[in-house]
């Protein structure tokens, strides 16, 4: 979204601040040295976010310092892209919107958040970046904004580098301006002009409903259920990107579809789990194919071995291991194409192409079957055999 805009009150421009806590704000003079140095930071270490993360690391020391020294950098160096505001290519990977960002100088919100984000995480440093909406000048905007949270010193703050590093003026001009109300800011007060469209990423153990931001009530409320938002977000990072999406969709319906932007999001939500699930199944037919061309694999040999008359020689359990590897191949093969096709029949709908995949690859499978049946039944019976009687094993039909 477009960078924080003053605004006008009865047609008057006015500056549009949080109040920051003197407890939570670093001094203006330590506020000078760090931004000199960071502002000093040589191009020739810009050019990538492991760059800029290692002379960070060298040159300035602690967590603090550290990430207030990539905030001025990006606030500092990163134009915001005024031409390009609303043109978000949603399929671009977050390494191509970093590459091109440090290339150009230039980026909108999701490209501030993902420098600060992975500059941060290459730092060692617990980072997010969040999406959701915004409150300026007591108006809930109509556009979609990021911004990120960061662990600082075993808690968690919020920093906004688009909007700190600048606004619009009235005449749709960038006007660059360090905004220091938008650094480190702790969750509670940042929930007054910053609604993530998951409430997991307020960082609140009593989020603020959508409803209730719109009314402004983004004061703590104890009445309402505790949320451990510590363990939920535990729990998130642990689980595939699927299961984020859809643990995601719940939570913000459960926190109420209150704009379009909302809605929309839940949408692109919705439909980014359906491509999920189909890549899910992908993989999963995949990993199937994988234990079928294994199995293929340990039945050549098997019948390489055979050909040779069993030498050099192998003990009968090395031999019995040769047969149960196929079989466990074969089965784990099975097991996996059973769940693909179960799940299909439950609703995940996969294109025609890929419907027709799974069916030859079943009759490849049951003309594969007999003979790995016939090598099976071979040991069986020359497993039975006396040694002497095994020497015409393989002429005896």
């Amino acid at each position: 979204m477009p960078p924080w805009n003053p605004g006008k009150r009865n047609g008057v421009a006015v500056n549009v601040k949080m109040t920051l806590p003197v407890s939570f704000a670093l001094s203006s003079q330590t506020h000078t040295v760090i931004d000199d140095k960071a502002a000093a930071i040589p191009d020739s270490a810009t050019a990538t976010t492991q760059g800029i993360a290692n002379y960070i690391m060298a040159n300035f020391v602690g967590e603090n310092d550290r990430v207030r020294a990539i905030f001025v950098w990006i606030g500092k160096n990163i134009v915001y892209d005024i031409d390009n505001m609303f043109s978000i290519d949603f399929s671009e990977k977050d390494e191509v919107k970093i590459s091109k960002a440090l290339k150009s100088r230039k980026g909108i919100c999701i490209h501030y958040a993902l420098l600060f984000q992975d500059v941060c995480t290459k730092m060692g440093i617990k980072s997010y970046v969040v999406t959701g909406y915004t409150e300026q000048n007591g108006v809930v905007d109509h556009y979609p904004h990021a911004w990120c949270a960061a662990y600082i010193n075993r808690s968690w703050y919020m920093f906004d580098p688009t909007f700190g590093s600048g606004y619009l003026d009235e005449k749709g001009k960038f006007i660059k301006k360090d905004r220091n109300d938008f650094f480190k800011i702790p969750p509670r007060k940042f929930v007054a002009s910053h609604q993530p469209f998951d409430y997991m990423w307020q960082f609140l153990n009593y989020p603020v409903s959508a409803q209730d931001f719109y009314k402004n009530k983004t004061q703590e409320d104890t009445t309402k259920h505790f949320f451990n938002y510590i363990d939920s977000i535990s729990n998130y990072d642990k689980l595939t990107r699927t299961d984020q999406l859809i643990a995601t969709a719940r939570r913000m319906e459960a926190n109420g579809i209150k704009n379009m932007l909302l809605k929309d999001r839940l949408d692109e939500i919705k439909n980014a789990i359906k491509g999920y699930r189909k890549m899910d199944l992908v993989n999963e037919y995949n990993a199937a194919i994988a234990n079928y061309n294994e199995g293929i694999y340990n039945s050549n040999e098997l019948v390489y071995y055979h050909n040779k008359q069993f030498k050099p020689i192998k003990s009968d359990s090395a031999i019995l291991a040769m047969v149960t590897l196929i079989d466990v191949d074969l089965n784990n093969y099975q097991s996996k194409l059973n769940d693909v096709k179960q799940k299909m029949k439950e609703g995940i709908e996969m294109d025609a192409e890929f419907v027709n995949l799974i069916k030859t690859q079943e009759k490849a499978y049951d003309q594969f079957l007999p003979a790995v049946n016939e090598q099976r039944e071979f040991v069986k019976k020359y497993l039975k055999k006396s040694k002497a009687e095994r020497k015409t094993a393989f002429y005896s039909k």
